[in-house]
């Protein structure tokens, strides 16, 4: 468990700095970069919220998966206490973005996280066969689409707002962004589960 704790945090790290590059390029300049957080993830086989959901399987894996969650979270606040510091026009940055999911509300975050956990299921996927292009692709295609994700967010979230500053309404907007990243991680294998199989 102390493993997983540790990687979870990197992971967080890992995305926080993809995030970073975002807020300072922006465009699909920055979503190309954003794709670096991701790499390196799969690269050293960290444990990512978005990167393990589509692949739990055992009893360990369920009880890993907030652990996950919460070291992730970790990992972003503790880029973005240092961004705030260092670099804090990007503050205002990420407070746009915020704005804008809280401002969607708690269903359609869920909608846009769904697209985007199924993105990430897809090129973890192919990430573990050793084909990395898809990472190239996808990454700024659900970034340049505004789909949700959680982890990402969770950078955003504490770069733009001190702890204070969370409401009801923040938590449950962010919260909408971790269910529907889970429901569309696992929307393959929920289909395939549900669907007819062809005869052969």
């Amino acid at each position: 468990m102390r493993k997983t704790i540790i990687d979870s945090i990197l992971a967080g790290i890992c995305i926080s700095l993809g995030g970073v590059v975002f807020l300072k390029v922006g465009g699909i300049i920055g979503a190309v970069l954003f794709s670096f957080g991701l790499i390196s993830v799969v690269c050293y086989k960290m444990k990512l919220y978005t990167g393990v959901s589509g692949f739990v399987e055992t009893k360990r894996d369920w009880i890993e998966l907030p652990v996950i969650i919460v070291g992730n979270i970790v990992g972003c606040a503790l880029v973005a206490a240092a961004i705030k510091t260092a670099i804090p026009e990007l503050v205002e940055n990420a407070h746009n973005i915020v704005e804008s999911r809280l401002d969607k509300g708690f269903w359609n975050v869920v909608l846009l996280a769904i697209f985007c956990g199924f993105i990430m299921t897809t090129v973890v996927n192919f990430a573990r066969q050793k084909n990395w292009l898809p990472l190239l692709f996808g990454i700024p295609l659900f970034i340049m689409c505004g789909f949700v994700h959680s982890i990402a967010d969770a950078f955003y979230y504490t770069l733009a707002l001190d702890w204070c500053q969370w409401t009801a309404q923040t938590i449950i907007v962010y919260l909408a962004s971790i269910l529907g990243n889970f429901i569309g991680c696992n929307l393959y294998r929920t289909l395939q589960l549900t669907a007819p199989k062809n005869k052969q």
